[in-house]
C-alpha cells in the first residue's frame, strides 16, 4: 500500500510500518487485515480485522494510562485512508523478548504439561486439565526470532542474559501487573483473559515501555465466561477458530489451504463481538 509522504519501511506478518522524513523518531504502525497462524500468513484476509484490532489496542492502552507506552498523542499526521487501522508511535529500542503471561492452561502450554507437568519449564500442580485456571498467572517469556523463524520459549534466566537482571525483573513485574488488571476488567464484562503476550521497548526516559499491539484478539486468548462456567471451555473471541480449522486440514508442510468463507466470516464476527463485550 502506498501512502502519500510516507515511506514503507517494513512489513511483518500482519502489520506494516511507514516513516516520514519530517517526523524523526516516529513510525506509522498500520494493522492489515491479514491473518496468520502457525507462522504462516493465510488467504484470504479477514475483512475489517485491522481496524477492529487497532480499536481494541487503543481501548486497552487507555485503560493503562499510568503505564508508559509508545503512542504519540498528536494523531494529525495519520493519513485519513488508514486512520481507523493505524497508530502513530515513538521508535523504541525493542527488547528481544515476548512477554507471555498465562492464567489458564491451554494451547502449547497444555501440550507441554501433558508431557512433563511443566509450562515453559515451570512446574505446575498435577491433575490439571485442558482449560484449567492456574493457581496463579505465570510469566513464560519467549525469544523473538527473526521473521520466518519460530519464536523460542526461554527461561527467566535467559531473559536476564538478554536484557540484564533489572530490566528482566521490570518486564516480568509489568507483564504480570497488566495481565492481572486486564483480567479483572475483562471478567467484569463476562470475558476470561486466558493468556496474552506483551512487547516492550526502551526509551530515553523509561527502561520498559509498552509497545506494539496490546491485548488484542491476535495476541490473546479470550473466552466466554458464562460458557466456561457451564462447562464449555474454549468458546473464544480470538483466532483460535482459525488455528483449529487449519490444524484439522493441514499437516504443517507446504502451503496452507485457503480459508473458506465460513471461517473468515466467523472470525470477523468473533473479533467484533469481543470489542462490543469489552467496550460497551
Amino acid at each position: 500500500m502506498s501512502l502519500a509522504d510516507w515511506t514503507h519501511t517494513y512489513s511483518g506478518k500482519v502489520r506494516d510500518l511507514y516513516e516520514r522524513a519530517d517526523l524523526p523518531g516516529r513510525v506509522l504502525l498500520v494493522a492489515s487485515d491479514r491473518v496468520s497462524a502457525f507462522d504462516h500468513v493465510l488467504d484470504p484476509a479477514i475483512p475489517g480485522k485491522g481496524a477492529l484490532l487497532t480499536r481494541l489496542s487503543r481501548w486497552w492502552f487507555a485503560r493503562f494510562a499510568d503505564v508508559p507506552n509508545h503512542l504519540v498523542a498528536d494523531e494529525s499526521p495519520i493519513p485519513s485512508e488508514v486512520r481507523d487501522r493505524s497508530m502513530l508511535v515513538r521508535t523504541l529500542d525493542m527488547h528481544p523478548v515476548e512477554c507471555v503471561v498465562r492464567g489458564y492452561l491451554s494451547g502449547s502450554g497444555w501440550k507441554e504439561y501433558r508431557a512433563s507437568g511443566t509450562v515453559c519449564g515451570i512446574a505446575l500442580p498435577g491433575g490439571l486439565a485442558d482449560g484449567d485456571r492456574l493457581p496463579e498467572p505465570v510469566f513464560t517469556p519467549a525469544w523473538k526470532a527473526p521473521q520466518g523463524s519460530h519464536d523460542e520459549n526461554i527461561s527467566f534466566d535467559r531473559v536476564v542474559e538478554l536484557v540484564g537482571a533489572d530490566v528482566a525483573e521490570q518486564l516480568r513485574e509489568a507483564s504480570l501487573s497488566i495481565f492481572a488488571r486486564a483480567s479483572a476488567i475483562a471478567e467484569a464484562r463476562g470475558v476470561i483473559l486466558a493468556d496474552t503476550k506483551f512487547e516492550f521497548g526502551a526509551s530515553d526516559e523509561h527502561a520498559v515501555v509498552l509497545a506494539d499491539e496490546v491485548l488484542t484478539s491476535d495476541s490473546s486468548r479470550y473466552w466466554d465466561k458464562a460458557a466456561y462456567d457451564a462447562g464449555r471451555r474454549g468458546v473464544s473471541w480470538d483466532k483460535q477458530g482459525v488455528r483449529d480449522w487449519l490444524a484439522a486440514r493441514w499437516d504443517g508442510t507446504g502451503t496452507p489451504p485457503r480459508l473458506d468463507e465460513e471461517i473468515v466470516a466467523a472470525t470477523a464476527a468473533r473479533y467484533a463481538e469481543l470489542i462490543e463485550r469489552l467496550t460497551a
